[in-house]
């Protein structure tokens, strides 16, 4: 079975099309599916047109945000929502198309868990277009995940990768890079994109900015979030040593010049900016080290839930024993 997560953002006039050509599709490739549109706190006529939808077919379901979430939150209520084995996500929009779907579906069967699609050939403005293949290709270098278009609202999911990965803030793009980090196979699919019809761009300059600092987020998680002294702890103790290096060898002059020199050619170390810097570089080194170790005590002491490893449960089930 399928389930195609929807959110909905002022998109009224597109979605009794959308539906058409997902049912469509789904008729042709003999598929059981579930439309599940989020509405995000729109302020157009969105939530009557889905409630339309939902009485006319049973395949609808709808769910209404009390206010705009953001993306993120809204495709993890719709993945909450989900009972189909396969789960993929789309744009309201009609500039993702589900004719792609069985491109998607054919890659998962090569043993992946997730899809991204690639909008080889964009019809988006410049301005969008350079900016996204830069942070694309940075992404792509930060995390080790190699996709052209980590951004593409097009997806495809196998169900239990849903279940490991938490969604909140602006994450919605990385989802490919947080299932990677839990050992999930990831492929992308080259997919037509097709020009928008109605409506207009929900997104501005600001979504780069919030992407970036979401970017060093999940660098962060990713790499060391079950590790946080790995990363706060090295970067501390470095500067930790530098600071306290440079004291010890600024005190030997300083003890040396007394010892060898006349008073008038002593080194004061108040006078020496140098000083300054060494001490400020000590106790923030220190600091960091201190703060390393109280992200070790809440990483240790308050787990989300989630174990800091994923099981291939179908392959190993056969493993488990009951204990003594």
């Amino acid at each position: 079975m399928w389930s195609i997560v929807v959110p909905v953002f002022n998109e009224e006039e597109s979605l009794p099309e959308l539906y058409r050509r997902i049912a469509s599709v789904a008729e042709e490739q003999g598929s059981d599916f579930e439309v599940i549109m989020i509405d995000d706190g729109s302020s157009d006529k969105s939530w009557s047109v889905i409630q339309s939808l939902f009485n006319e077919n049973p395949q609808v379901r709808g769910i209404k945000l009390r206010r705009n979430f953001g993306k993120a939150a809204a495709l993890s209520a719709g993945f909450e929502a989900a009972c189909g084995d396969l789960v993929f996500t789309m744009d309201a929009d009609l500039q993702d198309d589900p004719a792609e779907i069985p491109n998607l579906i054919a890659k998962l069967d090569e043993g992946f868990d997730v899809i991204s699609g690639w909008k080889k050939i964009r019809h988006d403005p410049w301005h969008k277009v350079g900016p996204s293949r830069v942070f694309n290709w940075l992404i792509s270098k930060l995390t080790k995940v190699e996709l052209h278009d980590h951004n593409c609202g097009l997806k495809a999911y196998r169900s239990e990768v849903l279940k490991e990965v938490y969604l909140y803030g602006e994450m919605h793009r990385f989802v490919p890079v947080l299932a990677a980090a839990r050992g999930f196979k990831i492929s992308e699919v080259a997919i037509q994109h097709q020009p928008r019809v109605h409506g207009v761009s929900k997104y501005g300059f600001e979504r780069f900015v919030k992407g970036f600092l979401d970017l060093l987020t999940v660098y962060f998680l990713t790499g060391y979030g079950n590790r946080p002294q790995h990363l706060l702890g090295t970067i501390g103790l470095s500067i930790f040593l530098l600071g306290t290096g440079g004291l010890a060898l600024l005190s030997m002059c300083w003890v040396m010049t007394r010892l060898l020199f006349e008073a008038e050619n002593w080194i004061h170390l108040h006078d020496r900016a140098i000083f300054y810097f060494c001490i400020l570089a000590s106790l923030f080194g220190a600091q960091l080290i201190s703060i390393g170790f109280i992200a070790e005590l809440i990483t240790a002491q308050n787990r989300p839930g989630r174990e800091p490893y994923s099981i291939e449960t179908d392959t190993h089930d056969d493993l488990v024993r009951e204990q003594s």
